[in-house]
C-alpha cells in the first residue's frame, strides 16, 4: 500500500531520515521501532505531509504522494495519530467524534439558513455512528463526558475513534502506548486487531513497548541512524546482532528488546 523510496530529510547537516525505504504491505499492522532520534517520528512526519522531503518518493498504491499536505492525504484515507492525543477538550466524545466528517452541511452559512432539515438528517447519521464507534471501543460510557476530562488511554482510545468517522485506510499511530496503563494499552490493542481484521484497517505503528509490538505486528521495522537496518518477525528483531547492537546504551536491551 505504501512504498517509501530512497527518501531523506534532512534538518541543516543533521540528516533526520537518512535514504530510508520501506514498504507496507494492505492489510498488515507494521511495527515500526528503534533507539531515540533514529528517525521514525520524522519518517511518519514525512509521509503524513507535516513535513516536506529532502528528497525520495512516497507512494501509495503506486500513486506519488509526495509532499502532499495532511488534508488532501486525509481524503484518500491515510490518516496519523499522534504521541500525545489531541482532542477538543472542552466538547464531549461524541461530539469530538461528530466533528471528524468533512464537507458537512451545516458548515456553509447559506444552507445553515435554508437547508436545515438535511442538516438535521446528517446529524443524526454522525450521532448515530458516533454512538457505534464508542460502543465498539467499549468507551460509550463516556459519550458525554468532556474529552479534557479522559485519561491518556482513554484519549488514545477517543483518537483512534475519530479514525473510524471516516473511510481511513492506512492509520499511523506515533506511540499509541505511551502513558497508557496495562489494562487500556490491551484494549487499544483489541481495537487495533478488530480495525484490522474485521475492517481491513493497514497500521504503521511506532512502539517501544516490545510486548505490545509483539502482539500486534508483523512485520516489524527496524530503524537506525535516519535509516532502515532490519526487518522481519519481533523474534527476528530480536536476534539479529545488528539490532542488539543499535541498542546498546539505550536502556532497551535490559527491557527484553533482544530476550
Amino acid at each position: 500500500m505504501i512504498r517509501v523510496e530512497s527518501l531523506h530529510r534532512h534538518f541543516g547537516g543533521f540528516r533526520a531520515v537518512d535514504g530510508a525505504s520501506l514498504t507496507i504491505k494492505t492489510g498488515s499492522i507494521t511495527g515500526l521501532v528503534g533507539p531515540n532520534g533514529a528517525g521514525k517520528t520524522t519518517l511518519f512526519n514525512v509521509i503524513a505531509g507535516a513535513l516536506p522531503p529532502t528528497s525520495g518518493r512516497v507512494l501509495m498504491e503506486g500513486e506519488d504522494i509526495t509532499g502532499l499536505a495532511p488534508h488532501q492525504l486525509f481524503h484518500k484515507g491515510l490518516l496519523r495519530t499522534f504521541q500525545i492525543a489531541h482532542e477538543f477538550s472542552s466538547m464531549s466524545c461524541r461530539e469530538n467524534l461528530m466533528m471528524v466528517p468533512g464537507g458537512q452541511t451545516g458548515e456553509g452559512l447559506w444552507a445553515s439558513w435554508f437547508q436545515r432539515g438535511r442538516i438535521a438528517q446528517e446529524e443524526a447519521a454522525l450521532l448515530k455512528k458516533a454512538d457505534e464507534v464508542l460502543d465498539f471501543l467499549t468507551i460509550s460510557h463516556l459519550k458525554d463526558e468532556k474529552a479534557g476530562n479522559l485519561s491518556g488511554g482513554q484519549k488514545k482510545l477517543l483518537e483512534l475513534g475519530r479514525t473510524m468517522m471516516v473511510e481511513a485506510r492506512i492509520v499511523f499511530l506515533d506511540e499509541v502506548g505511551a502513558g497508557v496503563n496495562r489494562t487500556l494499552l490491551n484494549t487499544i490493542g483489541d481495537a487495533i486487531l478488530r480495525l484490522n481484521r474485521e475492517r481491513g484497517y493497514t497500521f504503521c505503528m511506532i512502539e517501544h513497548d516490545m510486548e505490545f509490538i509483539g502482539r500486534l505486528c508483523d512485520p516489524v521495522i527496524v530503524m537506525a541512524e535516519g535509516r532502515v537496518l532490519a526487518e522481519g518477525s519481533v523474534e527476528e528483531i530480536k536476534a539479529n546482532e545488528a539490532v542488539i547492537e543499535a541498542y546498546l546504551g539505550t536502556g532497551l536491551k535490559n527491557k527484553d528488546m533482544v530476550g
